[in-house]
């Protein structure tokens, strides 16, 4: 199939950060979600020096879950408790196996926004049993993403304020400079796990602040030097 231009192959999953946040990664695209320093600044001078790092931890979307350009996210069934998660996308346009994170940068076409919507009382219960995050995460139109600027135009950002404001109040907060695992290391790892192809996207991470939306809220998120999104939940 193709998405905004480009093959997007069946494949996706997600990296998953117990303490801070998840990360995406196959299924018809990728998702990685590493952590930002805000939590763990409580841990001091290991935060600070970023010398501890938790292995990343998979679980998968699905193709039709992508909303490009954003608009209308209907509150999906069986959830009362549906949370925004905002990051940075990554859209690859060359694939590979265990690629170096030093040339990883010449697998990436460009940059989008995303939201990682999430059913999270769903995950919640998947969480306590033991099982997959499918039902949690996995549901038609979780991943709204705005259009993808090409590296040509905006070159690869490494820093630039992250937010999302949810009915004018800013919710999250942050800076591509705060994340603890590099585009460049994301792609090394996805790659070492999973054959990466041309059109697959990576959820790049997302601040701390996330939390639920009802019916009639509308999200308006922002990365500096990127792209913004608007989602209006129906």
């Amino acid at each position: 199939m193709r998405i905004l231009g480009w093959r997007v192959p069946m494949m996706a999953s997600l990296l998953i950060w117990v303490i801070l946040w998840e990360i995406a990664g196959r299924a018809g695209w990728s998702f990685l979600i590493p952590p930002f320093t805000d939590i763990l600044r409580a841990l001091g001078e290991i935060a600070r020096t970023q010398t501890f790092r938790e292995p990343p931890f998979f679980f998968q979307k699905n193709p039709d879950n992508l909303v490009p350009g954003g608009g209308d996210f209907p509150y999906p069934p069986k959830s009362t408790d549906v949370h925004f998660e905002f990051e940075l996308v990554v859209a690859l346009h060359k694939g590979g196996r265990d690629i170096p994170a030093e040339r990883a940068r010449d697998h990436v076409y460009g940059y989008a926004v995303g939201l990682d919507m999430t059913r999270r009382d769903l995950q919640g219960e998947a969480k306590k049993l033991g099982r997959p995050w499918d039902v949690g995460k996995a549901f038609e139109q979780s991943a709204p993403c705005s259009e993808i600027v090409p590296v040509s135009a905006i070159g690869h950002p490494e820093k630039g304020a992250v937010r999302l404001a949810v009915n004018g109040a800013v919710k999250q907060q942050g800076d591509l400079n705060q994340m603890i695992w590099k585009v460049p290391e994301m792609i090394a790892i996805l790659s070492g796990l999973f054959e990466l192809q041309p059109g697959d996207l990576i959820f790049s991470g997302t601040p701390a602040g996330v939390g639920a939306v009802k019916r009639g809220d509308v999200l308006e998120g922002l990365v500096e030097g990127v792209a913004a999104l608007k989602v209006r939940v129906v």
